[in-house]
C-alpha cells in the first residue's frame, strides 16, 4: 500500500511558551485520526538542530497516512493545525512518499512498504533517528560537530535540521537534496561521515535506530 508522509516544521518569533507546552498535550487532537497510521510530536536543537541546546523557536510533526485524502483532510480541518495556523508565525509542510527504511522508531517501521515507485530527477528527502544508550551519550555528542560540518558540507544538501522527541537520548535528522545521486555520494564517499558510521557500529551507540529514504513531492508554507 502507497503511503504519505507530511512533516510539519513549525516556527514561531512569540507564543513560544504555548509551542513548547504542545508538545505533552497535542495527542487527543491527532492519535484517532481516520488514516493516520504512526506519528511524532518533535522538538528541535538550536542552530542546524545539531546542538545540546534547543530551539524554541522551532517544533516539528511528523505523520503517516495510508491515503493521501485523509493527509489533505487533515490539514484543511484539523483543530491541531487551525491552532498552530494561529500560533505560529509560518508552518512549512513537506509532502513525502517513502521509497527506503530500515530499522525501527518505537518498535515499528512507520515508513517500509512493498514495491517502492522509482521517481527520476526528483528532490530526496532523508530522516535518520536513534535512541541512544545512556552509556554512549558522550561518545555520541562529542562528534556532533564533525557531523554538522560534513553535512553542512555535502554536495546537493540544501536544508537540514536536527529534530528529537527526547532531549539527549532520542535524536533525529532531517535533511533535504537536489537528488538521489547527492545522497549516494555523501553515503559512500564522504569519509567524515562513514568514520562516524564506523564508530557508531564498533560502540554500539543506539538501543534503536531507523534510516529512511523519501522522494519530495511538495514543499510549501501555510498560514
Amino acid at each position: 500500500m502507497k503511503k504519505t508522509v507530511y512533516f510539519f516544521l513549525f516556527s514561531f518569533t512569540k507564543n513560544r511558551f504555548w509551542a513548547f507546552s504542545q508538545m505533552g498535550i497535542n495527542h487527543d487532537l491527532i492519535k484517532n485520526v481516520n488514516g493516520l497510521e504512526f506519528y511524532k510530536l518533535l522538538g528541535s536543537g538550536g542552530k542546524t538542530g545539531f546542538s545540546l541546546f534547543p530551539d524554541f523557536s522551532t517544533y516539528a510533526m511528523i505523520s503517516v497516512w495510508n491515503n493521501n485524502e485523509d493527509a489533505e483532510n487533515f490539514l484543511r480541518t484539523s483543530k491541531l493545525i487551525k491552532s498552530y495556523k494561529r500560533k505560529s508565525n509560518k508552518i512549512r509542510v513537506l509532502v513525502m512518499e517513502p521509497f527506503h527504511s530500515h530499522g525501527l522508531w518505537s518498535g515499528v517501521n512507520p515508513f517500509k512498504i512493498k514495491n517502492p515507485n522509482i521517481k527520476k530527477n526528483s528532490k530526496v528527502a532523508i530522516i535518520t533517528r536513534a535512541t541512544l544508550n545512556f552509556s554512549k551519550l558522550f561518545s555520541f555528542w562529542k562528534t556532533v560537530p564533525d557531523s554538522s560540518k560534513a553535512i553542512s558540507e555535502a554536495k546537493g544538501v540544501y536544508y537540514f535540521k536536527g529534530i528529537g522527541e527526547i532531549p539527549f537520548t532520542q535524536q533525529a535528522t532531517i535533511s533535504l537534496w537536489n537528488s538521489l545521486d547527492d545522497v549516494l555520494e555523501f553515503a559512500y564517499k564522504s569519509k567524515a561521515h562513514a568514520k562516524i558510521v564506523k564508530r557508531t557500529r564498533q560502540e554500539k551507540w543506539y538501543k534503536e535506530e531507523l534510516f529512511s529514504r523519501f522522494y519530495l513531492l511538495k514543499d510549501f508554507m501555510i498560514k
